[in-house]
């Protein structure tokens, strides 16, 4: 952990640590050290530039759900320059208890998963890619992810003041232009996403475990052939005629953990097909997708795929009215 503090004993320990100590510890002040001046934060929801804006959206993340927990999953990494990159993997459960940008407080209690992205190096973070499950909170609030979209339109001023969602056109260069590993397991998975979009459903019987364990978007939880072909068919048949790309990939293999992957993903291009959507609106619509596996003898054992579908409904709305 060259140029990092004694402390942290490997980049694992360093992403989880940090985590604890900005969220659970209520150390938003460390942000200060571990996040860089002019970190760009990117989510599906908005392009954050600038560590004030990170501890503004901590804060207030903070005071709307007091007892955040953020339970790490896994953190798949592999090196980087004087640093390294990681994807890390977490459980969130959260009290809604204050009003903010959820709404007035409901008193639930949500779970939903994250997936984000961080460059870390000098002991600080220095770009993110990150994916909330947006679905997944909606939904336990009661309310639907294209209703949530068109209430956030409003109370954030109209479709003119409104929060952007992150797009080619409004993206911001950052520091890292890495592309991960050259693992053989990063580019099965790669491969295999790439598959898919191109319409290669059949393979998914010769991929997947037969019992495999699913998570995808809006909390679902799902196993088998059956339910990997309905997530990616229906994803794919919204936007059929939308370029993928593979933006960045990770293979590892480490001790006392199954054998593993990490992929960045994008689709780009406009809403002409039924599918997860609904009516085709002929909108322009830029997806940042993240996904996990975890391989077994017969293929993948389970996989954590995450895409905003809240902030595709954003987009769309925002084209359509």
């Amino acid at each position: 952990m060259q140029g990092f503090g004694d402390r942290w004993s490997d980049p694992v320990d360093y992403i989880l640590g940090i985590t604890k100590a900005i969220w659970e510890d209520r150390g938003v002040d460390t942000l200060d050290h571990y996040y860089a001046p002019d970190i760009v934060v990117r989510s599906p929801a908005s392009v954050v530039v600038g560590n004030q804006g990170i501890k503004a959206a901590t804060m207030a993340t903070l005071a709307e759900f007091p007892d955040r927990e953020l339970l790490g999953e896994d953190v798949i990494w592999c090196p980087a320059g004087t640093g390294f990159l990681s994807s890390h993997r977490l459980i969130s459960t959260a009290t809604h208890t204050h009003p903010g940008v959820y709404g007035q407080p409901t008193g639930k209690t949500y779970a939903y998963r994250i997936l984000a992205d961080c460059f870390c190096e000098d002991d600080q973070v220095k770009d993110e890619w990150l994916v909330r499950d947006q679905g997944a909170i909606t939904r336990q609030m009661g309310i639907e992810p294209k209703q949530f979209a068109a209430n956030l339109i409003e109370n954030e001023g109209g479709a003119e003041h409104c929060v952007k969602p992150m797009t080619p056109h409004n993206d911001v260069a950052g520091v890292y232009h890495g592309r991960g590993n050259d693992h053989v397991l990063g580019q099965r998975l790669a491969d295999l996403i790439s598959g898919l979009m191109q319409g290669g459903f059949h393979t998914i019987p010769k991929q997947y475990d037969r019992a495999a364990q699913l998570e995808y978007p809006g909390g679902q939880s799902a196993q088998g052939w059956r339910a990997a072909d309905n997530f990616w068919m229906s994803l794919r048949s919204a936007f059929p005629s939308a370029t993928f790309s593979i933006d960045h990939q990770i293979g590892q293999e480490s001790d006392m953990m199954p054998p593993r992957a990490a992929v960045r993903w994008s689709l780009h291009g406009n809403h002409t097909g039924w599918g997860c959507f609904g009516v085709p609106s002929q909108a322009e619509v830029y997806i940042m997708g993240i996904t996990h596996v975890e391989f077994g003898p017969h293929g993948i054992r389970r996989e954590w795929t995450l895409i905003d579908e809240t902030a595709i409904w954003k987009q769309i709305l925002l084209q359509t009215g």
